[in-house]
């Protein structure tokens, strides 16, 4: 089971926008709640009107949203967060039956763009299952000529052992094969997907990616981005050893479609 956020603790909204807990209005001197909330507040405790942070905020709940729906396994959903529902930073609000707790209707236009990327993401999921595996991965050669999963550096090259030695390494790329699912449908025929490369950048600042050799794939579609939300699948193309400039803490999904011998 894979989660980000739970009952207890912040709503992912506020897993962006505060450092510390605000539970002033459970009437315990702000001594209840965890104070172990992994939160980064983006630069500024709470609401501002400062518009990069806003836009940082809602990047980085698209980044959330994305790591824990590619990933594999069962992903778990905090009800609210699909459209940023906050809780003003109270991260025990079991004693609050009110607006600090309740699910506010009326969403802002940034709210609306959250929930619908919510739901381009699961339909991404449900439909391609190199996402959903019912087998380990195992980072090798099996069915395909191609390992089912690879991680690459910056430069579209392999990573290495000592790249994973890394501890400043921010950019990652994943390959995921889809030919080499490893798995049948009921009347036994193998089950085959399009392969995806997902492109993560956690630096600061934006970054130069080039793409892996053409055996990988000769050609690439952009699927989903978490800097561009409303960007539609297929609107974009690039080749193999192609670089792309990926905006700072921020990831991109291309997709290769099935090779057709």
């Amino acid at each position: 089971i894979n989660f980000i956020t739970a009952h207890d603790g912040f709503t992912l909204r506020d897993l962006v926008s505060y450092n510390d807990k605000h539970n002033d209005d459970n009437q315990e001197g702000n001594r209840d709640g965890t104070d172990d909330n992994r939160s980064w507040n983006c630069g500024v405790e709470g609401p501002t009107e400062d518009t990069e942070i806003e836009a940082l905020r809602e990047r980085q709940q698209r980044n959330f949203l994305m790591t824990l729906f590619l990933s594999q396994g069962v992903p778990m959903v905090l009800g609210g967060d699909e459209f940023g529902r906050t809780q003003s930073g109270n991260n025990n609000t079991w004693c609050q039956d009110n607006p600090i707790s309740w699910f506010g209707w009326d969403h802002e236009p940034w709210q609306q763009e959250l929930h619908a990327f919510t739901r381009r993401l699961i339909a991404m999921r449900r439909r391609h299952p190199v996402f959903r595996r019912v087998r380990f991965l195992k980072g090798a050669t099996d069915s395909s000529e191609l390992p089912d999963a690879w991680w690459f550096r910056q430069d579209g090259r392999r990573m290495t052992q000592r790249d994973w030695k890394q501890a400043d390494r921010r950019i990652l790329g994943l390959f995921l094969n889809g030919e080499a699912l490893d798995e049948a449908d009921r009347e036994g025929r193998p089950v085959v997907d399009e392969s995806f490369l997902l492109l993560f950048n956690a630096h600061h600042d934006h970054v130069e990616f080039t793409l892996p050799v053409a055996s990988f794939g000769a050609t690439w579609t952009f699927e989903m981005s978490t800097s561009e939300p409303s960007l539609a699948a297929g609107s974009r193309e690039y080749a193999a050893r192609e670089k792309l400039n990926i905006v700072s803490r921020s990831i991109i999904v291309l997709r290769r479609a099935p090779v057709v011998a």
